[in-house]
């Protein structure tokens, strides 16, 4: 194959790739890529079909790839798209919606793993997103403080539904597990309760963590329980 017939086969497939249409040699004229006579091309084309390059459908028709054709197309002609910027943003775009997926479906995982292992609220509040997730809200309810005072348990219910995300941008929160009990909530309908908050960095997004419970928690478990699934989120 000829230099000449090499660009003719390449400038045919781009084209048949973009239409779908078998391609003549007017229309490769009109695309203005060759400065040959309609015979020549025609001829070429002719060759490009004998040596399995190419066929054609029907006897009117232009030419189209054949396998043989595409398989030398892809090793040897084939050229980044000029749709290539659209390609990569499109892809970005639904990297990052699939990473913050990933990132909410982590973070929901850990929650559920710190519920299980005490018998208290967890939460988490996710970055990216005015979202927090709990579990465990069942758990809470069937302590001896929440079953003598059901005001007291829908207060708390009340406080996860709709108010804990201002809570938590109202405290203070870093890395370390910091501690807030009783008087010292920012809101006053769950001063019977212990918080539990701490900071953590997932693919250099800040996010909350933390446990809700009476204040007769078991402090020194649940803080080497929040420490241990945090670092998992990190």
């Amino acid at each position: 194959m000829n230099q000449r017939q090499a660009k003719l086969l390449a400038a045919i497939i781009d084209q048949f790739i973009q239409t779908a249409l078998p391609v003549g040699s007017k229309r490769l004229l009109e695309a203005g890529d060759f400065s040959l006579s309609s015979a020549t091309i025609r001829s070429e084309m002719s060759s490009l079909e004998e040596e399995g390059f190419l066929e054609q459908p029907h006897i009117s028709a232009g030419r189209i790839p054949t396998a043989k054709g595409y398989r030398l197309y892809i090793t040897e002609f084939m050229k980044p798209t000029t749709h290539e910027r659209a390609v990569r943003n499109r892809f970005e775009t639904l990297k990052e919606q699939y990473m913050q997926r990933k990132d909410q479906e982590r973070v929901y995982d850990s929650v559920a793993l710190l519920a299980r292992m005490m018998p208290n609220v967890s939460f988490a509040a996710v970055p990216h997103r005015e979202r927090v997730y709990y579990l465990g809200l069942a758990n809470v309810l069937k302590q001896p403080e929440f079953q003598v005072n059901p005001v007291l348990a829908s207060t708390v219910v009340e406080v996860l539904e709709n108010r804990l995300t201002t809570i938590l941008s109202n405290l203070e929160i870093d890395d370390t597990i910091r501690y807030y009990i009783g008087d010292e909530h920012v809101l006053p309908q769950i001063q019977s309760c212990g918080l539990l908050v701490k900071q953590y960095t997932i693919r250099g997004e800040k996010g909350v963590i933390g446990i809700l419970g009476p204040h007769r928690m078991d402090y020194a478990f649940n803080t080497v329980a929040l420490d241990l699934v945090s670092k998992l989120l990190d």
